[in-house]
């Protein structure tokens, strides 16, 4: 129900840009709310499920996934409680510039041209431009959005800033963008699994600032939720919850054999419990086992 109405929001947010209406982001603020205590209650459910989107609403629900990445971050480097919704309204708004871009770009299939390229890159300057002529909008959600493409190397856009000039909140915003984008399906391509994506973006030298993408790490799991992974044993499963005491225990639901490459009856285990001697092999790419339906087993079939 909150992506449902998370999705909405911005689409609202994005028609009124398009039609030159002025932005109330003070209005959103009940649904930040809403997706804060989501991620109190279950830090992982909401993230997961945002994941699931088409290439369709991408745009749309990229911003409910990055304002709920951003909240459970903000919570691991011990914000204050108005740093941590400042964030998550940074998240629901990093990319409202890219309601002024036209949906045949965003939307493409295939790569995009240098000339396409160029404009999609000025959507942190023009969602920064109307920010500035909306109501309730934070500097915190200001620079968010006007920043969150800048890499700590200087290699970013749109003013290559580096780690010395880049704030916290646009480090962070950097790092909960980039995950988000690329564990999502897309019209071009199909996401990575979130293991696999932490493993290649701790891989990139100067793109994050390496405390708040350690940080980061610690908010989602090594393993984050929707993981596909292999046991010691040879069964095989999806990562359902984090482990309360370490990132490499989490709760697997397994539900096929390596050994007898069949489906079995699907068993929760939680590697953390004491006494498990079940441990986490390594992670697989469910394709290569023929499976089509991994996300079924932790988002139930709404998935």
């Amino acid at each position: 129900k909150i992506c449902a109405k998370g999705k909405e929001a911005v689409l609202s947010m994005f028609q009124e840009a398009r039609m030159g209406k002025a932005i109330e982001a003070d209005a959103a603020m009940p649904l930040v709310e809403e997706i804060s205590n989501s991620i109190l209650r279950n830090p992982g459910a909401l993230i997961s499920l945002a994941r699931r989107k088409t290439a369709d609403d991408y745009t749309y629900m990229h911003s409910v996934a990055v304002c709920a990445l951003m909240i459970a971050l903000a919570r691991q480097l011990g914000l204050s409680d108005d740093e941590t919704k400042d964030a998550g309204m940074a998240g629901l708004l990093h990319d409202l510039g890219k309601a002024l871009i036209s949906m045949d770009i965003l939307n493409k299939p295939g790569k995009l041209t240098e000339a396409e390229f160029a404009i999609v890159k000025t959507h942190p300057k023009k969602g920064h431009e109307l920010l500035l002529t909306a109501t309730g909008v934070s500097e915190v959600t200001k620079d968010v959005c006007l920043h969150h493409h800048e890499k700590i190397d200087g290699s970013g856009y749109p003013k290559a800033l580096n780690a010395e000039t880049m704030s916290r909140f646009a480090k962070m915003g950097a790092v909960c963008d980039v995950y988000d984008a690329i564990t999502s399906n897309r019209p071009y391509k199909a996401g990575w699994d979130p293991a696999e994506s932490i493993k290649r973006m701790a891989e990139w030298t100067g793109h994050f600032d390496p405390t708040i993408f350690q940080a980061f790490v610690k908010s989602l799991g090594i393993y984050p939720t929707g993981s596909f992974v292999r046991l010691a044993s040879g069964r095989l499963g999806v990562v359902i919850e984090q482990g309360e005491k370490s990132l490499l225990k989490p709760k697997v639901k397994v539900f096929f054999s390596s050994k007898s490459q069949a489906y079995i009856q699907p068993e929760v285990i939680d590697l953390g419990r004491p006494g498990a001697h079940e441990k986490i092999a390594g992670r697989e790419d469910p394709k290569k086992w023929g499976i089509q339906d991994v996300d079924r087993y932790w988002a139930g079939d709404k998935a």
